[in-house]
């Protein structure tokens, strides 16, 4: 059976991040957990392949990978800093290069960060109508985490670790349908191609 592909995106634009930091951490706990490998897109490092391009027929190859990688994942770990009462701009500027169709059905586990807890409502009013514009399927606990939460850009608060645990619960539950999927897609590109 095919593996599942397992993208995280960071949306920092900045190094060290402790937005990066965090979705690392979901993505080695899926990896833990799961036995699933994953890529890792930080914006930090990633972001200027993509901001050569205001949409997505003008990306070089660079760019255009890392949307192919995005389109073609079977579960997404999306994690932004609260700027602005929002997630980051690269972040948005990456979704707007995203093919409207490509995320049906995909599992996302949302994360941020941010200064103060009320930012942590930046998750359910942003980052979620987000991806349910693209009609992933973003799933019920996502990971907010403080400054407060973090030593030397690594999570330390143990409550954020037992969110990033849910979180992964709640993916393991729906692994074997979106294995489902991922297989249901391949066969019908194969098809396609054929």
């Amino acid at each position: 059976m095919q593996e599942l592909r397992i993208v995280g995106i960071s949306g920092n634009v900045k190094a060290p991040s402790r937005t990066s930091a965090l979705v690392a951490s979901v993505l080695r706990r899926i990896e833990s957990e799961l036995g699933l490998p994953a890529r890792h897109i930080d914006l930090a490092v990633s972001a200027p392949a993509l901001f050569r391009a205001l949409r997505a027929d003008q990306l070089d190859e660079e760019g255009a990978e890392i949307v192919r990688a995005v389109e073609n994942a079977d579960v997404l770990v999306v994690g932004s800093p609260v700027y602005r009462a929002s997630y980051s701009g690269a972040l948005k500027h990456l979704f707007d290069l995203v093919h409207y169709e490509s995320l049906i059905g995909k599992p996302v586990i949302l994360a941020a960060t941010g200064g103060t807890p009320l930012h942590g409502l930046m998750i359910d009013h942003q980052l979620r109508p987000l991806f349910s514009f693209f009609k992933a399927l973003s799933l019920p606990t996502s990971v907010y985490a403080l400054e407060s939460e973090f030593d030397a850009y690594a999570v330390a608060g143990s409550d954020i670790q037992k969110r990033i645990r849910a979180a992964v619960r709640e993916l393991e539950l729906i692994v074997p349908h979106a294995r489902t999927l991922a297989l249901a897609r391949a066969e019908e590109q194969s098809r396609l191609r054929a």
